[in-house]
């Protein structure tokens, strides 16, 4: 394995850790506050969409052969 490979794999698994952390937020209904601002429940949805696609974008780049 090369180490772009290495690498697309390594960023791979830290989306899927942001996915799974907003996983457990959308779960549990925990309220995040930021200074005063309370942050939507629906920001989690969009972020959840987008670090799922990204983790598994790279994971198949990772993968492919060239």
């Amino acid at each position: 394995m090369s180490s772009q490979a290495f690498g697309l794999r390594v960023a791979s698994a830290i989306f899927a850790l942001f996915a799974v952390g907003h996983v457990v937020r959308l779960v549990k209904q925990a309220q995040v506050t930021v200074a005063t601002h309370q942050i939507p429940m629906s920001l989690s949805v969009v972020a959840l969409v987008i670090a799922a696609i990204l983790s598994i974008w790279l994971m198949r780049l990772s993968s492919a052969r060239p």
